[in-house]
C-alpha cells in the first residue's frame, strides 16, 4: 500500500497541466496518450517502467461559455427618493443623454475594464443595450444616477462616472456574473473520488476479471458474490440484474432485485436481504457489503451511462470490489484506482469456446442453416427479414431493444428450445448483452450503425471493434448445443470490412463518465434563481473542470425533457428526478403520456390507476399490424415511466402494484403480437398495398385531365414520384418493406417506358396517316 502511494506521488512530479474541453471529450481522447518513463525505484539501481500520470486540470481562469448567459429582465420600479434628482438639477435632455451612453460604450477603456469584471464583447453589448433602455425609458431614476447623467450632459461630469452605475446594471441582469467564483467552486469535479467519504474510510481491494465474452470471467466473480455474508451485484440491464437475482435465489442464497422500475424483496416481511442484485443505477453507495461485483466496466465510458459505472465503482462501500469487463479498460481502472490509492489485482480469461471468422458470406436467405442469428441495427430491417425468412417456410424469433423483456426472455426460451421448430434468430445488438442464447453462426446484415453523437445529433457509423467482438461473440457459447462458433455477413461486400473491423485492436478506455448531481444543481439554482433547468445545466458544463481521467457525459435527453416540463409549474428537486427518467425521446407518445404525468404531479393530484388506464386506453386488444404491435411497445414504456415514479413520488403514483399487474398482461399480448410478427407484416403490406392503389388512382385521374400527347407523359412519372414519397412514409412505418418499394418501382418505369413507347407509336401512326393523305390529294 505504501509503496503504491510511493509511486502514485513519483508520476505527479512534474505533471503537465493541458485545458481540457469536456465538449469535445471523446475528440480529445487522443491527445491524451503519453509515452511510459523509467523511474528509479529501489536503491540498488532497479527501476519500473510505468504508465505517465495524467493530471490535466481545467484551468480555474478558463472564460465561461457567455452564449449561455440569458439576461434577466428587471422592472422598472418607482424610485424610493421620488423626483428629487429633477428637483436638485432639471429633466434630463434625451439627445443629449443618447450621445453621451453611445460615447461611454464606444471607449475602448471601458469595454477593457468591463472584460476584467468578467464581461467579455457579447456581455457588454448586451448589457449596455439595457442600460441603454433602462436609463432612456425609466420615468423616474435614482437621485444619484440622474445628478451623474445630468452633470455629464452639462459638461460638469466626466463620461466615465458612468461605469458604477452601468456595472450595477450589468449585475442585475447577469447575476451570474457576481457569484462566479462560488459557482466554479461548485461546478469542480476535478477529484470525484473525494465525493465518497463512506468509500475511502475503508481499504478496499480491487479484482479486475478480465477476458472476452464467453470467457468465465462473470462466473467467477458471482461465484465470490454467492460465498459472501452480504453482497451486491451492478449490471447494465434489466435482465441481466434478474438472472443473478434468480441465480442467487435457486442457489440458496436470498438475494433482492433492484431496478429502476421494480423492488422485489423475498422476504415476505419486506426486510432486506444481506444479497441485493440491482442496476448499476441503482446501487447504493453509502450501504456496507462483504463483496460488490460490477459487470461491464468497459461502459464507464460510454457518453450517456458512463457516469453509473464511476459512480459505482468510486463509491461502493464493499471489502472486495470485483470488477468485469474487457482487458481493453484494464490500464485506465487502474490509474484511476492510483487516485484512492486502492491496488487492483488483474485475473485474466481466456475465452472457454472458439469462434471463427467465415470466408464467404451467407449472400441468400436460401442458405440459412439452424443456430443462424441474423443481425440487423434497424427495427425496419428486423421486420423485413424476418418476414422473408418465413415465407421460405422457416419460423424465427425476433429480438430488438424496445421490446419488453419478458417478450425478449419468450422469444429466446423460444430459439432455444431444441422441441420447437424455431430455429433462425432474427436480431439487433439487443442480444450482445443479457440473453444466453444457442448461436451456431452471427450473421451481419449490415456493419453500419445509428449512434448519437456528443451533441444528441443521430449519426450512422460502422460499428467498432468492441461492438463487434460483443456480438460475435454470441456464436458457440459454453453449455450451449452449439460450443463452435461462426461469424460472416450477409452480403459479401461487408466481409473484407468485418475482417478489418475485428482484426484491429480495441480501442483502449481513457476516460470515465461524471454527471452534475440534483445537489450541486440545487446550489446552482441558489445563486441562479431565475434560470431555467436546462440553463442551469448548460452553465454547470461550461464552467465545470474536470481532471484528465473524467468527461462530462451527454445531457441532452436530460435538456431535452427539462424544456419539454420547463411552463409547468413543479419546484427543483422534482422537475430534476423527472428528467432524469429513462424515455425514448423518439417515441412521441411517450414524450405526450410524461408531459401529461408531470402536469398531473404539479396539481398535485395523485395519479390514479383508472386515470393512467384513461390515458393509455386500457384494456388494449392484439395488435393487427406492424403500427399496432409499435404502439403497445410504447404503452409498455409509458407503464414502465410510471412504475419508476412510484418509487421516487409513492403518494403521487400509488397504484404502482395494479399497474404492474395490467402491465404483465400487456406484456402476454404484445408476446402473442411478436410471435406472430408475419401475419403482421403481411396486414401492414395489404393495408400499404391498399394506400399505394388510391394513390395510383389518384395519379391516372389526373393523367386523364391532362392533354394528350408526350408533353403528358413527363408530369405522369412527376406523379409516380409523389407516390413514392407516400412510399418512404409507409416504410418508415414499417407498413411497407422495401423489397415491395422495389417491386413497385420497377412497375412505374415499366409504365413510364410503356407510355413513352406508345406515345413515339401514336406519333408515327400520325405521321403516316398525314403522309396517306397528301399522297391520296
Amino acid at each position: 500500500m505504501a509503496m503504491n502511494r510511493y509511486i502514485f506521488l513519483l508520476t505527479r512530479v512534474q505533471p503537465r497541466v493541458r485545458q481540457i474541453s469536456f465538449r469535445n471529450a471523446a475528440a480529445s481522447v487522443a491527445d491524451l496518450n503519453q509515452p511510459s518513463r523509467i523511474i528509479p525505484l529501489y536503491g540498488d539501481g532497479r527501476t519500473l517502467t510505468i504508465i505517465s500520470r495524467r493530471n490535466f486540470s481545467s484551468s480555474s481562469s478558463r472564460p465561461p461559455d457567455t452564449s449561455l448567459f440569458v439576461p434577466v429582465d428587471i422592472k422598472s420600479e418607482f424610485s424610493g427618493d421620488g423626483t428629487v434628482g429633477v428637483e436638485l438639477t432639471q429633466p434630463l435632455d434625451k439627445s443629449e443623454l443618447l450621445k453621451a451612453l453611445n460615447k461611454f460604450y464606444k471607449k475602448k477603456e471601458m469595454q477593457k475594464l468591463a472584460s476584467e469584471h468578467g464581461l467579455d464583447a457579447r456581455l457588454f453589448h448586451q448589457a449596455f443595450i439595457s442600460f441603454r433602455k433602462y436609463v432612456l425609458e425609466t420615468e423616474t431614476l435614482g437621485a444619484d444616477l440622474h445628478i451623474i447623467l445630468s452633470d455629464i450632459c452639462c459638461g460638469a461630469g466626466h463620461i466615465d462616472d458612468i461605469y458604477p452605475y452601468f456595472m450595477r446594471h450589468a449585475k442585475q441582469i447577469f447575476p451570474m456574473l457576481d457569484c462566479m467564483d462560488d459557482l466554479r467552486k461548485i461546478s469542480d469535479l476535478r477529484v470525484p473520488a473525494n465525493w465518497y467519504p463512506e468509500a475511502r474510510a475503508i481499504q478496499r481491494k480491487v479484482i479486475f476479471h478480465a477476458g472476452p465474452t464467453n470467457s468465465g470471467k462473470t462466473y467467477h466473480a458471482i461465484q465470490r458474490y454467492l460465498e459472501a455474508k452480504s453482497a451486491v451485484y451492478c449490471g447494465p440491464l434489466k435482465l441481466l440484474a434478474h438472472e443473478i437475482f434468480e441465480k442467487s435465489n435457486n442457489a440458496g442464497v436470498p438475494c433482492d432485485l433492484v431496478t429502476g422500475e421494480e423492488r422485489t424483496f423475498v422476504d415476505t416481511d419486506g426486510k432486506p436481504s444481506n444479497h441485493v442484485a440491482c442496476t448499476i443505477e441503482m446501487s447504493s453507495v453509502t450501504s456496507p457489503y462483504e463483496v460488490a461485483v460490477i459487470d461491464e466496466i468497459q461502459m464507464i465510458r460510454d457518453p450517456s451511462r458512463g457516469w453509473a459505472w464511476t459512480r459505482a465503482l468510486l463509491g461502493l462501500c464493499a471489502n472486495e470490489i470485483h470488477v468485469c469487463g474487457e482487458a481493453a479498460a484494464v490500464c485506465f481502472i487502474r490509474e484511476l484506482m492510483y487516485t484512492t490509492g486502492e491496488e487492483v489485482e488483474v485475473r485474466s480469461y481466456e475465452r472457454l469456446t472458439p469462434f471463427s471468422l467465415m470466408d464467404h458470406a451467407v449472400e441468400s436467405l436460401d442458405n440459412l442453416r439452424p443456430g443462424d442469428c441474423i443481425v440487423c441495427f434497424s427495427k425496419n430491417d428486423i421486420y423485413s427479414i424476418s418476414r422473408q425468412v418465413e415465407a421460405r417456410g422457416l419460423e424465427c424469433a425476433v429480438i430488438y431493444g424496445s421490446l419488453p423483456p419478458g417478450t425478449k426472455l419468450s422469444q429466446a426460451k423460444k430459439f432455444n428450445d431444441p422441441a420447437d421448430p424455431c430455429k433462425i434468430l432474427v436480431a439487433t445488438d439487443a442480444i450482445g448483452m443479457g440473453l444466453n442464447l444457442s448461436i451456431r453462426r452471427i450473421i451481419f446484415n449490415s456493419l453500419l450503425k445509428p449512434s448519437v453523437n456528443e451533441k444528441g445529433e443521430k449519426d450512422m457509423d460502422t460499428i467498432s471493434t468492441s461492438q463487434a467482438l460483443q456480438i460475435a461473440g454470441r456464436a458457440g457459447r459454453f453449455s450451449s448445443a452449439f460450443q463452435e462458433g461462426e461469424v460472416t455477413t450477409m452480403h459479401r461486400d461487408d466481409l473484407p470490412m468485418l475482417k478489418e473491423i475485428m482484426s484491429r485492436p480495441v480501442d483502449p478506455v481513457e476516460m470515465a463518465g461524471l454527471h452534475p448531481t440534483a445537489e450541486q444543481i440545487e446550489m446552482f439554482a441558489y445563486h441562479l434563481p431565475e434560470a431555467t433547468l436546462s440553463n442551469l445545466i448548460d452553465i454547470f458544463v461550461s464552467l465545470s473542470q474536470v481532471d484528465g481521467l473524467y468527461f462530462v457525459c451527454n445531457i441532452e435527453d436530460f435538456k431535452f425533457l427539462a424544456d419539454m416540463i420547463q411552463h409547468i409549474p413543479l419546484n427543483l428537486r422534482s422537475r430534476y428526478v423527472f428528467c432524469t427518467a429513462p424515455i425514448n425521446k423518439k417515441q412521441p407518445f411517450v414524450c405526450t403520456t410524461f408531459l401529461k404525468f408531470a402536469r398531473q404531479f404539479s396539481r398535485d393530484e395523485p395519479l390514479t390507476f383508472d386515470w393512467v388506464c384513461r390515458h393509455v386506453g386500457w384494456p388494449l386488444v392484439p395488435p393487427k399490424n406492424i403500427k399496432d404491435l409499435v404502439h403497445l411497445e410504447a404503452v409498455h414504456d409509458v407503464l414502465d415511466l410510471y412504475l419508476w415514479l412510484s418509487y421516487r413520488f409513492m403518494d403521487m403514483f400509488p397504484d404502482a402494484n395494479r399497474v404492474r399487474d395490467i402491465q404483465r398482461e400487456l406484456d402476454d399480448i404484445i408476446q402473442a403480437g411478436v410471435h406472430n410478427i408475419t401475419r403482421l407484416i403481411r396486414a401492414a403490406e395489404a393495408h400499404g398495398s391498399e394506400n399505394l392503389a388510391e394513390a395510383q388512382m389518384q395519379a391516372s385521374t389526373q393523367a386523364r385531365r391532362r392533354p394528350r400527347g408526350s408533353q403528358a407523359l413527363g408530369p405522369l412519372v412527376g406523379d409516380a414520384g409523389d407516390v413514392g414519397s407516400l412510399s418512404s412514409r409507409l416504410v418508415q412505418e414499417g407498413q411497407l418493406t422495401r423489397e415491395l418499394l422495389q417491386q413497385l418501382q420497377r412497375e412505374w418505369s415499366q409504365g413510364a417506358q410503356l407510355g413513352r413507347t406508345t406515345g413515339k407509336q401514336a406519333k408515327g401512326s400520325m405521321a403516316k396517316g398525314k403522309a396517306a393523305k397528301k399522297k391520296t390529294k
